[in-house]
This record gives structure tokens, sequence and C-alpha cells, in this order.
């Protein structure tokens, strides 16, 4: 065990009363197993206590833990309670999850899915909070039976005397322990200790997701509620000005049509919007709204010059060529030295903006009285839409509650929370509930966009084939995609990495794994060309750089773990076979470091009727700590395939300031027949703290495919998407 202060004192950790009456009736026989039983493990309790803001246990030993966080397909649902029911000591099989409301206060932990933070920040709040239920069981018992808390001990639910031969479980003992004095100190465990975490668990979600049960914000039902569409201007840079609002107002269906200013005031940087004025309709159906949308005859303003996709180029390479440095890295004398190498290569690589392409729509609910505002729906920040929403209604954010839905694709699109303070705008116009919902075409066209990027690499070798210097030099609109302090910066003798920003009006945000998915692919394609030239197999030349940034570390700052990075490689070296060749098999590989995990990939394509097909990845990772092996290997396969996919085919081009994409018709996806038939998933065992791994799966899978198509086609690949963009070389320099 080991002991640790409740940092937010035991009188303020997490309040605790009884709650009593009512509970949770549902049948249990699905609970976090996918073959049915014949009788519920455990009866539903007549009563129900709440021990703290994540622990309800009932007069059966029944527990409910709360999800703290947005669940958005990265298994928090289910992770999250397993570690408070690791330090509860209580058997998964009596464990019921349910989504927690927004209640930061309660739950002493961020509330939000984005940067793979959820389980790295709430690592120690859900421990504490299992522990602390756990302590506050004992002792009522000990207080029940006259004996020490030393003198008992507890599992799986059944708290026992360690001497004698009393038992008593928790639903028994929990009414008594409602109030108790929370310690101030919490024994937690040692993970040799774990018996929970690092297991494989099924979804808690999974029966109902495959049944069709109501669990998305498009699901969402509330009587008296009406439906409502909005259609912003065509093209990034324009404003309404006015419509044919009494033509629209006459069709059927239809309540009312009018528009709305959904400005801000002192915006978050979670209220990016490109269309703060909108059209909004609302009325009975989404067919009736849909058909009302045709018919608008809007007149819009020019307030911005359009934009194009020739345009976003070219001031990428003007930035490229004259941008101001926003962050940069230099170590040693890198022009010196490449004016003394005796091989140079340099590079350029591009990516074009992408969508997010959730497959749930965008969508909100919203109820918006006098006496404040209740909130429901798929949004990944609900703290930050509370906040937006209280500032457009000029009300004191403790009027306003948020329930998060399950949410069918975030990926970084739902971080903002214009479609929420949407629905709020509409519900306080229209004086009743409001259920906001997107077209596919609303959110294509939307913005929020992935940025588009462009850099530049470089690197010179002397005449045994040693890497002694390389320069980096990135922009991107509106942000740079370069990270100075990463890899393979302190590996290098001298060094250079330049990250540049440029103006545009369309509006961008996250996109799953920010940066990195453009550079980890830029990077290591790079890297895998620069190992060639030095007539070295790329793992090998990738483990002499790990090797000098352990051994003899150039510069001061490192974002990086050099011997946790060459482990993963080591590892996937190892698993993959690498070395082995196999007529018709051609290999790429590829390693990256972000969100504070490592990840490596061996991926192997064939050509079948002369197309490339990706037949198997290796994957090595190393997050710390384990929590849920099974929900742990699916979204790390997911980032493959999520990267592969967008890798090959996905781009958004723009004419006269808007999106030519505005479906699936024209934005293509990964099809299922175009992922890998085989993703085979290995974790590093050690006991550090978790880190994310929603978003590092993704980036190397960039690379990894660029390497293979390479040995498939004898082409470099420098610019996605891959099936499409011409691949020539914009700057090659050997000597």
């Amino acid at each position: 065990m080991t002991l640790i202060r409740t940092k937010f004192g035991r009188r303020s950790f997490l309040k605790t009363s009884a709650a009593a009456g009512g509970g949770l009736m549902i049948g249990f026989s699905w609970l976090t197993r996918c073959s049915p039983v014949s009788e519920p493990l455990v009866a539903v309790p007549n009563e129900w206590f709440k021990i703290n803001g994540y622990i309800k246990i009932g007069d059966t030993g029944l527990v409910t833990i709360f999800n703290p966080n947005p669940e958005i397909g990265q298994n928090v649902m289910t992770s999250m309670p397993m570690i408070v029911a690791e330090e509860l000591d209580v058997a998964w099989d009596h464990v019921v999850v349910e989504q927690g409301m927004l209640d930061e206060d309660a739950f002493k932990n961020p509330q939000f899915a984005g940067g793979s933070l959820s389980i790295m920040l709430g690592w120690d709040a859900l421990r504490m909070a299992g522990a602390t239920g756990r302590r506050m069981l004992l002792e009522a018992a000990a207080k029940e039976w006259g004996v020490k808390v030393e003198d008992l001990t507890a599992s799986n639910g059944i708290i026992k005397e360690i001497k004698g031969t009393r038992t008593i479980g928790y639903g028994e003992i929990a009414s008594k322990a409602v109030g108790i004095e929370v310690p101030e100190e919490i024994a937690l465990k040692e993970p040799k200790d774990y018996k929970l975490l690092g297991t494989a668990q099924k979804n808690v979600e999974g029966p109902k997701i495959v049944t069709g049960k109501p669990l998305f914000g498009i699901d969402f039902k509330k009587e008296g509620m009406l439906l409502a569409m909005i259609e912003h201007p065509p093209a990034f840079g324009m404003k309404v000005k006015d419509f044919n609002m009494d033509e629209i107002k006459a069709m059927d269906g239809v309540r009312d049509a009018f528009i709305i200013d959904t400005t801000i005031p002192e915006p978050a940087w979670s209220d990016v919007n490109a269309f703060n004025n909108l059209i909004a309709i609302v009325g009975d159906s989404t067919w009736q709204l849909m058909k009302a949308k045709k018919a608008l005859k809007a007149n819009w303003e020019t307030v911005t010059e359009p934009e194009n996709t020739a345009m976003h180029v070219q001031r990428l390479k003007d930035t490229l060529k004259d941008g101001e440095v926003g962050g940069n890295r230099k170590d040693g004398d890198t022009e010196a030295a490449f004016a003394s190498a005796a091989k140079v290569i340099e590079r350029t690589y591009t990516s074009p903006f992408l969508a997010h392409a959730t497959m749930e729509p965008m969508n909100f609910y919203a109820n918006v009285t006098a006496d404040g505002a209740e909130l429901a729906g798929p949004t990944q920040t609900p703290k930050a839409l509370e906040d937006s929403v209280a500032k457009l209604l000029g009300m004191p954010a403790e009027k306003i509650s948020v329930q998060m839905t399950r949410i069918g694709g975030g990926f970084g699109r739902r971080l903002y929370v214009h479609f929420g303070v949407e629905a709020a705008a509409i519900s306080k116009k229209m004086g009743v509930p409001i259920k906001m919902i997107y077209t596919r075409e609303d959110d294509m066209t939307q913005g929020t966009y992935r940025p588009a990027y462009r850099s530049t690499y470089k690197a010179g070798l002397d005449e045994n084939n040693n890497l002694i210097a390389f320069s980096v030099r990135g922009a991107g609109l509106p942000e740079g995609p370069v990270f100075p302090n990463r890899f393979p910066a302190g590996s290098v003798p001298n060094y250079t990495a330049e990250s540049i920003g440029s103006s545009t009006n369309i509006s961008t945000g996250a996109w799953r794994a920010p940066r990195s998915h453009f550079t980890a692919g830029a990077e290591q394609s790079f890297l895998d060309e620069v190992a060639e030239l030095a007539g070295k197999d790329p793992i090998d030349f990738r483990l002499e750089l790990f090797d000098k940034a352990i051994a003899n570390p150039v510069g001061e700052k490192y974002e990086y773990d050099a011997e946790r990075y060459a482990g993963v490689l080591k590892l996937v070296k190892e698993k993959a076979n690498w070395g082995v060749e196999t007529p018709g098999v051609f290999r790429g590989v590829a390693a990256y470091f972000c969100h504070n995990s490592y990840v490596a990939q061996v991926m192997d394509v064939v050509m079948e009727n002369n197309q490339p097909k990706v037949k198997k990845v290796w994957c090595a990772v190393d997050c710390g700590i384990l929590i849920n092996k099974e929900g742990a290997v699916n979204i790390i396969q997911g980032g493959v395939v999520d990267g592969i996919g967008h890798a090959l085919y996905s781009e958004l081009t723009f004419e006269n300031g808007a999106s030519v994409h505005k479906n699936f018709n024209t934005y293509q996806l990964i099809r299922h027949s175009q992922a890998p038939e085989e993703i085979e998933v290995f974790f590093v065992e050690n006991e550090i703290k978790p880190t994310g791994l929603g978003e590092p799966g993704l980036p190397p899978a960039i690379g990894a495919l660029a390497s293979a198509l390479y040995k498939a086609t004898g082409k470099r690949y420098y610019h996605t998407p891959f099936s499409t963009a011409d691949q020539t070389p914009e700057k090659i320099e050997v000597m």
C-alpha cells in the first residue's frame, strides 16, 4: 500500500450523504459480460447510499460507480470506473456504471475528453475515491464490531476480521459508512496487488449499443421538445442579411424561422465558430425542416475575401519561406554542419485541411427558461459549454445543468461548443425545449477543420554515414506543426526546429492527435529516407539515435524519454520478426511519441490487382499502467485504421471560400475492405502512471504506411492523400 494525503482536505474531498429510496431499476444479466446469465447477479436494492461523488452502494451490495468524463468511444465509461472499483475492492460483476452529470466539485476531476488526458488526469482522483470509500466502509464495520480498522480487511465487497470469523458485505454496512470523515491519509494499492486493472473487460455499454438502446445525443428526447435546424452562409467570410422568412414559416411542420446571433462576449478557446449569424428553422420533424432548408432564399454579404485551395498552397509556401517563427530550437551550428556534410538530403511534406467526419450528426438539446437552462448532448467539454451558455444568456453558471450523452465520434470536433450554444439561443428565442440537429452538409462546410500544413526537413551525414545535422521548418494554417523539443532533438549535435503559423478565415481546431498526425508521418517518412541514404536498416538507424540521446543528450529540454522510445521499437522489431523477408510482402516501420505515450508500428503491404493492400500491422505501446486491456487494444487498432484511411484518401479543397466536399460522396473515408486484415497490439509492462491512449496510435501509422508503400511501389510519398496527390519531390538535394 502507498499512503497518499487527500490533497483536497478530508472535509472537502468528496461529500457523503444518504440516497435512500428509488434506486436504479435495471436488469443485471448484461453486466460486463456479453453472454447472458439466467439470474440477476445481485438483487435490486431497496435503498442506495451515496458514499462519495463516484460511489453509490445498494443495501444488497450492488455498487454504482459514476463515470465523470464524456465517452467518445475511448472506453472511459469502462476504464475510469475500473480504477475506482480496484481501490474500492469490489467485484466487477457487482458494479453498475452510470454516466455522471457535470459536477467538477463532486468529482474533483476535470470533466472533459481531449488530448488523451482523461485517465492521466483522473488517475489520482479516481483511486482516492475508491480507496476513500473502502476506508469509510472499514471504519463503519470496525465501529459496529468494536474493533480497530487495522483488524479488518476487505475484498470483493466483503469485510472480514483478520483473526476472527465475522464477515459483513458492503451493502449491509453502507448506511453506517455515510457521514464518516475522510481520513487524513488514504492507503492506495501497489500495482503488483492489482486484481482488476490490466485485465480485459467488455465495454459496459456494449449490449445497449448493439441492441440500439438510446445512448447518444441523437437519441435524446424530452416531452414537448421541438426540432431545429440551422443554415449558415455558403462560404467562409460571409454573413446573412435576410431570407424569405414568411415563406418558410408558412411551410408544413414549420413553427418558426428567424436569424440568431450566437456571438459570445469574451469568447474562450472553445468558442471557435466561423458563422455566428445563422438562420434557424424550428418545426416538428427533421424531414419537414430539411424541406424548408431547401426552400430557403437567403441574401448573403461578403465580409472578408474568399479563399481557395491555390491560395492556401501559396500562402504556406510563402510562410515557410518568410514567415515569423513562433517556436524554435537550435543546438550547435546546423548551417556549418550542412556545409561540411558528405551527404545532404532535403524533402518537403504537405497535408490538406481535413474534416472530422463524425458518424453521429452534430446535435444538442436545450431547454432555457427564466429559472435556468437544461442542456444535454454529445460534448467533449461540458464545463466549457456551461460557461459559454452562461455568457450568452447572461445567466449564472450554477443555474445551468449539463447532461453528457455518449458521443458518436469526437476526434476533437466536439471540443468546440458552438452547436450547444446554438441550441440554447434557439430555445431561448422559442421559449420551448429544442433539439438542434445538423445535416452532414452543415457540418462538412461549417469549419473547425484540421489545419493544412507544410514542412521541409533536411539532414546531413558525415563520411561514416552518421547523422550530424538535422533541420525542420514547418508552417500551418493557422498554427505551425513542429514540436521543437521532440525527437530527434537531443540525438543530433547540430539541430534546428522552427514552427510558423499563418492567417486564414477558415475556422480550424483540434483533430485527433493535433499536429502530431501530420508531423509524425512527415518526420518518420523522412527518417526512413535518411536511413536509406546512410545504407542502414531503418530500425537500427533510429536506435542509434536513441542510444546517443540516452548516453550523451544534446541540449537541455526534451519532451520524450529516449529509453522508453527505443523500448517500443525493440519490442515491435521482436514481435514482427523484423529482418525476415517474405516474398511479395513489403514492410514499413515508424515510431512516435505524443500525449505522453510511445507507439511503434510495423506495417505489411501487398499488391492486389495492382493496388496496395495493408495485410497486417504490429503495434508496440508504452502507455504506463494498463487499465483495461480490451479497450486499450481496440483504441490502438482504431487509431491505426483512422491513420491509414486519412493518409490515403481524405482532403478538403476550397473554391471561392467554400468547401468543395460537402458529404461522403466526394469526401472519401476508408472502407472496411481497405482496412488492415489484422492488427496485433503489444504493451510494455511497467509501473509508470498511465498516460494517453486515445490518440498516440494514429500518428505512426502514416509514416509506417509511407515506408511500406515505397517498398511496394518504388515511389516515395510526401503529400497526403497518398492515393491522389502528386508525389513528385518538391526539393531534392543529394550530394
